[in-house]
């Protein structure tokens, strides 16, 4: 009997562990930001995020952690995938870069996911080398290259009517979501690495734009890779405005890509959401404020 019910007793922490192990946690994190109200809201983005991944419809089971600071070696153990947002990669911009990075190298030897979103994607000249080595290359595919690269410069303008296409409709990320038009800020011309312009062999394209309009190339705007060590990296270059989490292909796009990057399966349709009140995450703004532009000061002619 006591045999008997030191098995059940196993059984039931066994079962109990496996449930635990059942839930996902997401991890992110929000670096500095320096943008007007409306823009780059990092903050309420991440907490918009946050809310959007535990609430999926056809998903249940994910945690997510939303930090303003390098996070602590027990979220980043935790963490299933890493998502960033900020104004050029956080690992760099947090003090401490160098300990950064190699919190991050931890993580992805382990293969934790990393995701990227808009200016997350970028590296400045002074983060990385020359001929533009840095290890985000590796972990997520590319990135958006900074104008003070020495390397290579990608390009960040808004764009009125941009139409962001699916590239790969046969893989997860690209579930759901159909083409669409909107206004905002994708980057084009960012950097795959030393291949003539191309995707690395191990990237894939799962969203591309004809851009810019003037002069139209196929530019991929949202991409993939599985890396060696099982971890995948997903760059989203969008979005810029806030007010565009309410476009459900748009978003629907971003949260297939990060839980395409936690090694989780990605629902037949694409993970599914409520459209979310923009009022409830503590953005600045929803609608995009305009920096006031100093006058110049008058001259006065002499008397």
């Amino acid at each position: 009997m006591k045999k008997l019910t030191l098995l059940l007793f196993v059984a039931a922490v066994f079962l109990s562990s496996l449930a635990r192990g059942s839930e996902s946690r997401i991890l992110i994190v929000v670096g500095p930001t320096n943008h007007p109200p409306g823009v780059h809201e990092c903050a309420a983005d991440g907490r918009l995020l946050a809310h959007c991944l535990e609430n999926m419809k056809n998903l249940p089971g994910i945690l997510a952690d939303v930090v303003e600071e390098w996070p602590g070696k027990k979220l980043r153990d935790a963490a299933s995938t890493v998502v960033f947002l900020g104004d050029t990669f956080p690992a760099n911009r947090f003090p401490n870069a160098k300990q950064n990075l190699a919190d991050l190298e931890e993580m992805m030897a382990r293969g934790c996911g990393i995701v990227c979103i808009h200016y997350a994607t970028g590296l400045l000249g002074e983060d990385v080398s020359p001929t533009g080595e840095h290890p985000l290359l590796g972990w997520m595919g590319g990135y958006f290259a900074h104008k003070t690269c020495p390397h290579h410069q990608s390009v960040a303008k808004v764009f009125r009517d941009a139409t962001i296409t699916p590239a790969a409709p046969e893989h997860p990320v690209c579930r759901g979501w159909k083409e669409f038009v909107f206004t905002d800020e994708p980057y084009i011309q960012n950097y795959f690495g030393d291949y003539g312009g191309e995707l690395g062999p191990t990237v894939t394209a799962f969203a591309t734009s004809m851009l810019p309009p003037e002069d139209p190339k196929q530019e991929v705007v949202a991409w993939g890779i599985d890396r060696e060590d099982g971890g995948r990296g997903v760059g989203l270059v969008m979005q810029h405005f806030y007010k565009n989490w309410l476009l459900e292909d748009l978003r629907r796009l971003i949260l297939n890509g990060i839980v395409w990057s936690a090694g989780l399966e990605v629902p037949a349709g694409g993970v599914k959401t409520a459209k979310p009140d923009l009022d409830s995450f503590g953005a600045v703004s929803i609608e995009f404020v305009p920096r006031k532009k100093q006058a110049p000061e008058e001259t006065k002619e002499a008397p």
